[in-house]
């Protein structure tokens, strides 16, 4: 067969990986100059490992890509990196359950009650309930309203903003089920592993077309997609099959289809991700913290993670890597802030947990994501499109699906394999 698939992030590039060594022929159209999607990095010269535009990490159970990593040879490397909230304007560690009992602003009684809670939810294997309920109402009636709006309310807010009111507790739940102690990152980077891919998607004569907008679909016997490169319209078609890996609402823009299946498509809602990026001389987080969730609503900061308190700074010439991150809309004024107003914005947040980090910047970017997290409201499993769209062998598959779990490359990873599986199994 000859399958296109538009999007090199991590599900087109999981998805052109299993159909190439299928033997089938593949070719991947991307906007960007690079692969990766949000998972994405970037490099300075003297450093000898990339870094993402947005944080990421694996966690140990992430079996999808682990898995992959290990069947192309891709090296992953594993540590126990320490995980903090910033509350009442103090770091603690919070990321165990002998943490937990010793967090010093909770009563013996709000320890034991939060840790019971988020005991039943870590070993719970049954999301499908929980579905149907708010997170922001369950979850203070269950772990005690100090402990809620002290910690988790403030992250509901920063995280999901006006939103943040309809969460369904299933989401909650994976997000405490999934996470393990231990995490892993790929060595070199993600987009190192990425281009690993892209190496041996090219050696099963995969085709790859960057720098590339799609502007029209069209699947008739065969699939025909129009799209712009260096500023000029072209058109390949032939394809026996299509995979949309792009986010829903942009489907819709490049493909005629039904007003059912757009209207249902058109409830899918998302917000952006915008990540500050500080290289700094000397170490933020004194600690060791690596990740430190901001648990005041207050503060325009959702969280902090300084990736060379998880990864050796020796890969980036000794540098300190600093993110602060945050959800936004994607009209929100964030998107429309330089680097510099950025940062002026967050600096007197980031001097109270560093008061001399400023004397410490060697240079800094801001990055802007438009998808990069779904919102799942309650009973999210109702509106989840199917793989299968009405156009005639033409298959979605994005993050918006990814469900009861969090998105994240080792789900982008797995939906990449499933709807290829998929594919295979209806040819």
């Amino acid at each position: 067969m000859k399958i296109s698939i538009i999007g090199a992030g991590f599900t087109g590039l999981s998805a052109a990986y299993y159909l190439s060594k299928a033997g089938h022929d593949v070719t991947i159209f991307e906007k960007e100059s690079f692969p990766g999607g949000l998972a994405t990095g970037f490099t300075q010269p003297e450093w000898d490992w990339t870094l993402e535009k947005s944080y990421h990490h694996l966690f140990t159970n992430d079996k999808n890509i682990l898995n992959l990593a290990k069947e192309i040879n891709f090296k992953i490397t594993t540590k126990r990196p320490k995980t903090s909230v910033y509350a009442k304007n103090e770091i603690h560690q919070l990321d165990s359950p002998f943490s937990v009992l010793k967090f010093p602003l909770l009563s013996v009684f709000e320890r034991l009650r939060m840790g019971i809670t988020i005991a039943f939810l870590k070993y719970s294997p049954f999301w499908k309930y929980l579905e149907k309920h708010n997170a922001t109402i369950i979850l203070p009636k269950l772990m005690g309203k100090k402990s809620y709006e002290m910690i988790w309310q403030p992250l509901f807010m920063n995280k999901f903003g006006q939103f943040s009111d309809n969460i369904s507790l299933a989401w909650f739940w994976a997000r405490i089920r999934k996470r393990t102690s231990s995490l892993a990152y790929p060595e070199g980077g993600f987009l190192k592993f990425a281009n690993k891919l892209i190496k041996e998607i090219k050696r099963k004569e995969g085709v790859f077309y960057f720098n590339t907008e799609i502007k029209n679909l069209y699947s008739k016997n065969k699939i025909r997609i129009k799209f712009e490169e260096s500023g000029k319209l072209k058109e390949i078609g032939g394809f026996d099959s299509a995979i949309i890996t792009i986010p829903s609402s942009t489907f819709l823009k490049i493909a005629q289809l039904p007003d059912a299946y757009r209207e249902n498509l058109e409830k899918l809602k998302n917000i952006g991700a915008t990540n500050l990026v500080l290289r700094l001389k000397k170490q933020f987080l004194k600690d060791g913290t690596y990740w430190l969730n901001i648990c005041d609503k207050n503060n325009p900061i959702m969280a902090i993670a300084e990736h060379t308190n998880f990864m050796d700074k020796k890969n980036y010439n000794n540098e300190h890597l600093l993110y602060v991150g945050n959800y936004k809309p994607i009209d929100d004024r964030y998107f429309t802030m330089t680097k510099k107003e950025i940062l002026n914005h967050f600096d007197p947040y980031l001097k109270k947990i560093n008061p001399d980090y400023k004397k410490n910047i060697i240079d800094f970017e801001f990055f802007k994501d438009y998808f990069a997290q779904p919102i799942i409201p309650t009973n999210y499993s109702k509106i989840i499109p199917p793989f299968k769209t009405p156009l005639k062998n033409v298959y979605l598959a994005n993050m918006e699906q990814v469900y009861p779990w969090d998105r994240g490359t080792n789900y982008a990873i797995e939906t990449g394999k499933r709807v290829a599986k998929l594919l295979l199994k209806e040819k």
